[in-house]
């Protein structure tokens, strides 16, 4: 199984914070929301289970200060947005599996990687984009052919965006792994 050590998780949550508040607070164009790839890390570094709280809670003021105070749409806050706990939850759940799966660098563990990623995101997916149909009074013909034209629309651009982001904290994760000399598997 996968550990950190408690200074090192502090570390990698501090660090997932920051990356979480300067993407999905939309101060810049050029930075897509890091959100899904942050929970999935959270659940994969950080034992205690209080840090989804945490990160749950962080993106709701970063989410408010982003409407209230930066101008950022609030599109996509309403009745719905309270489905984005069991939505990240799913992402914080997936991370959480895989860190037992972990075993060093290698065609099994990357397999799982991607098991847990594709069975996480699809859930996030689901779970977000379809409370969002059906709960937030955007949509006026709610149907199952009209969700599924949903999904297919957005899903491959955050399947994208989560792969992007969690392809990169591997490989960085490789890096520091190597860096340092540290064993991170017990």
């Amino acid at each position: 199984m996968f550990a950190l050590s408690t200074k090192n998780q502090w570390l990698a949550g501090g660090i997932l914070l920051l990356v979480m508040l300067v993407t999905r607070a939309h101060v810049s164009d050029h930075l897509l929301d890091a959100s899904w790839a942050v929970f999935f890390l959270a659940g994969f570094y950080l034992r205690n289970l209080l840090a989804f709280g945490v990160f749950m809670a962080m993106a709701v003021a970063i989410d408010y200060v982003a409407t209230s105070q930066l101008g950022v749409s609030n599109f996509c806050v309403s009745q719905a947005y309270i489905a984005l706990i069991p939505a990240y939850g799913a992402m914080f759940a997936a991370g959480r599996w895989f860190t037992g799966q972990y075993h060093g660098e290698n065609w099994v563990s990357l397999s799982k990687l991607m098991l847990a990623v594709l069975v996480g995101f699809a859930l996030t997916e689901i779970i977000s984009n379809g409370s969002f149909y059906a709960f937030s009074g955007t949509s006026t013909d709610i149907s199952v052919n009209g969700f599924v034209a949903q999904l297919v629309k957005y899903a491959p651009h955050g399947l994208y965006v989560t792969s992007m982001y969690l392809t990169v904290a591997a490989l960085l994760h490789i890096a520091v792994k190597q860096v340092t000399g540290v064993k991170t598997t017990v």
